[in-house]
């Protein structure tokens, strides 16, 4: 059983309904980082964060909302069971025994909320209960807010996994999780 993290919302997956909503939040969020390409700039990445939803198709991937009780979504953020789907640049989709996460987005009505710690944390433990060793991540320097997050939560650079977006450097990070044996 995973834990809830904000008493006023819920992680669970997302429904289908709710797939549009979750990738407007994702575009609203992207696109006013500074720092990061605007939409003009990677336009084929925003149509991926507007259909994010469509991710879902492969079985190994999970959209995941943090939904208040009010049914507003606060956050989402993407779930890998296997690194082979993470659909980044790099050598992250090489990785063996390994799960991920990536485009995590709060809401900027909803950001202090503690609901992007929350959502990493769903990401944590469910990886923990998998058969996975390692858990990956990429950011960029417009998140730089959330490395230090990612680093108090057990993650390490990992620079063999960075890559070139384009003209955005894109940084890697490693998890170790512990196998834990569950009957």
């Amino acid at each position: 059983m995973v834990p809830e993290y904000n008493f006023n919302y819920k992680i669970r997956n997302a429904k289908k309904e709710e797939f549009a909503r979750v990738g407007k939040l994702l575009v609203t969020v992207y696109s006013q980082l500074n720092g990061f390409p605007k939409i003009k700039e990677q336009p084929h990445y925003y149509d991926m964060l507007r259909k994010v939803g469509e991710l879902t198709k492969n079985p190994n991937i999970e959209l995941l909302v943090a939904v208040s009780k009010q049914h507003d979504i606060g956050g989402a953020v993407v779930y890998y069971h296997d690194m082979k789907d993470y659909g980044s640049g790099g050598t992250a989709t090489q990785e063996k025994n390994a799960c991920g996460f990536r485009l995590l987005g709060v809401d900027p009505k909803s950001r202090g909320l503690g609901l992007g710690k929350a959502l990493t944390l769903y990401c944590i433990d469910k990886a923990k209960r998998s058969n996975s060793q390692t858990m990956i991540i990429h950011t960029t320097n417009a998140m730089k807010l959330a490395w230090k997050m990612y680093e108090n939560l057990g993650f390490k650079r990992a620079h063999d996994l960075d890559f070139m977006q384009a003209d955005l450097a894109v940084f890697g990070f490693r998890l170790a999780l512990k196998n834990e044996i569950h009957t």
